[in-house]
């Protein structure tokens, strides 16, 4: 709830465009908000691959008291190195007035392997979201029971003890049952680590993919009763070529099933498309989202799947490596993407980058949908034989409302002029006034939670689903937003980015449109519903059956 809201709405209103527009930026107020939290990737100068590839984080309302709480994510020592104390995955709780107060023991949810990513969801129906993480070694499910939460991890069978990098929950079957899809990156251990030396300085690197072998990934169907059930293989998903680190579902090709698309690391990306059983077909070549527009392999990093273009059809976008362009695949709707970044002016500002985390979102709500990538490079001394620096802006392309977009400098604020090795990236709007926050987690560093301030300037709507025949999150289901001749959809969904879950409630800025003439919900258990006349700048809660 946020008092006093529509009178605030009211002023902001009466406002010149021209000041609305100049407002938005972001701000860091990690230590001010009681976030005191540092990664560790417990490197001691040995270059083990997994010191450089994490963490992840996730927004997600732990207690159900309406307000995003914080998850980070933690490494471990590794051999040869020994801390003052045991890294832990650490819990935030959102107290309601900007502030957090940690209650990683209180909830149990103190994780302490080596982690790299997480995601949230409401997998028993239960009404509270559970939380399951990814490690290196052995994962963990956590079972919410309305606040407190207990490892469940080998009762509910999905004790994976490989290299697991993101991971998502979707229901790939439409049984009104989350499923969990757990990638994993390559077959790295301790005891198989390698050295890679940089050819011209002689200097040690950490190894690339190709030094290492794939391993397959897991899906783990949901059984009910609080049960999973390895299905990988018999649903057509068991592969050991790849080795993903971005995970994302959603239905590319609007049958009405869940596809999943996988982001590699130097080797081709795979989309698999969803035959409305829960079975899969791996697709990617034929639809033009394996290599890049030139036809070459990238270093798949992060990825979302979203509608930049608001043309009814969810698009791609995966984070690459430095002196890589980012690759933005935009869906023609008859099966086929098109490698689009040079067309939307998002190539030649991410060459110099390493990227990792992403989302495409409405930062300034003014109707057309943005994208932030989170940056920073693998090698502590590239400078040495290099022409970039390991700690990196994170960058913001604005999207000119003509489906190109520019790199954002003025409009930045402080949050974006930081430069550190950053990872995963979290959306969602911790503050509850209207605009999106972003959260990133850094690696070997403090996490940056950085406050929107002006996003809220526009009108905007939040739209949570509530499934009773689907999931209870509604992960899956397609939310379309009409608004005179501005025709807004988005997707519900887990995992994404990179190792991190965002809020599961979906945002759509307005701009200076004041009526909404109607919204679509499309469920995943097929079932469509319209609401006519939706009241603006607030929290809508829709209930699928309900409408």
């Amino acid at each position: 709830m946020r008092p006093n809201l529509p009178c605030l709405v009211l002023v902001l209103t009466l406002w010149p465009l021209s000041a609305l527009q100049a407002a938005p930026r972001y701000t860091e107020v990690t230590r001010e908000a009681g976030i005191g939290f540092v990664h560790h990737n417990g490197a001691g100068g040995r270059k083990y691959v997994i010191e450089t590839v994490g963490p992840g984080c996730a927004f997600f309302d732990y207690d159900g008291d309406g307000h995003l709480d914080i998850y980070l994510v933690d490494g471990a020592e590794t051999p040869g190195t020994k801390l003052p104390e045991q890294p832990m995955h650490r819990l935030y709780h959102n107290q309601g007035n900007g502030h957090f107060a940690e209650v990683t023991a209180a909830t149990g949810v103190g994780n302490t392997g080596y982690g790299m990513g997480c995601a949230a969801a409401d997998y028993d129906n239960d009404g509270d979201q559970d939380l399951f993480v990814s490690n290196f070694g052995p994962d963990a499910l956590y079972r919410n029971d309305g606040g407190r939460f207990t490892e469940v991890t080998a009762r509910a069978g999905v004790s994976d003890t490989l290299w697991s990098s993101s991971c998502a929950f979707a229901d790939v079957d439409n049984d009104g049952l989350l499923d969990l899809y757990v990638a994993n990156y390559h077959n790295f251990s301790y005891t198989n680590h390698k050295v890679c030396a940089e050819g011209g300085s002689g200097l040690q690197l950490y190894c690339g993919p190709e030094s290492f072998d794939g391993v397959r990934d897991f899906l783990y169907h949901n059984e009910g009763e609080g049960i999973f059930r390895d299905v990988t293989a018999q649903v057509g998903l068991l592969n050991t070529t790849g080795k993903e680190l971005g995970v994302v579902f959603g239905d590319v090709d609007r049958d009405g099933d869940q596809d999943l698309y996988l982001a590699n690391d130097k080797t081709a990306n795979l989309l698999y498309l969803n035959d409305g059983t829960g079975h899969f077909e791996e697709n990617a070549l034929l639809a033009g989202v394996a290599y890049n527009g030139d036809g070459k392999v990238s270093a798949g990093m992060g990825v979302d799947m979203a509608d930049y273009d608001d043309d009814g059809w969810l698009d791609l976008f995966v984070t690459n490596f430095q002196w890589e362009t980012n690759t933005l695949y935009r869906n023609n709707g008859d099966g086929t993407l098109v490698d689009h970044t040079y067309d939307a002016n998002l190539g030649k500002d991410s060459i110099p980058y390493l990227s990792w985390g992403t989302r495409i979102f409405d930062f300034d709500n003014d109707g057309d949908r943005d994208i932030f990538v989170a940056s920073g490079h693998l090698e502590s001394d590239v400078e040495k034989y290099e022409n970039t620096t390991f700690r990196q802006l994170n960058q913001l392309f604005v999207n000119d409302g003509q489906h190109r977009f520019e790199l954002e400098h003025q409009v930045a604020g402080t949050g974006l002029a930081i430069k550190k090795v950053s990872r995963g990236a979290a959306f969602g709007d911790y503050d509850d006034d209207g605009d999106v926050d972003i959260l990133v987690a850094n690696c070997a560093d403090s996490p940056d939670l950085l406050r929107n301030d002006g996003g809220n300037g526009n009108n905007w709507l939040r739209v949570k689903l509530q499934g009773t025949r689907s999931n209870r999150d509604g992960i899956g289901g397609i939310v379309e937003v009409f608004s005179g001749t501005l025709h807004q959809l988005d997707l519900v969904r887990s995992g994404a980015s990179f190792l991190s879950q965002s809020d599961l409630r979906l945002s759509f800025g307005l701009g200076q449109r004041t009526a909404i003439d109607r919204l679509k919900v499309t469920w995943p258990s097929g079932l469509v519903e319209e609401v006519k006349n939706v009241p603006i700048n607030r929290d809508l809660t829709l209930v699928e059956g309900s409408n």
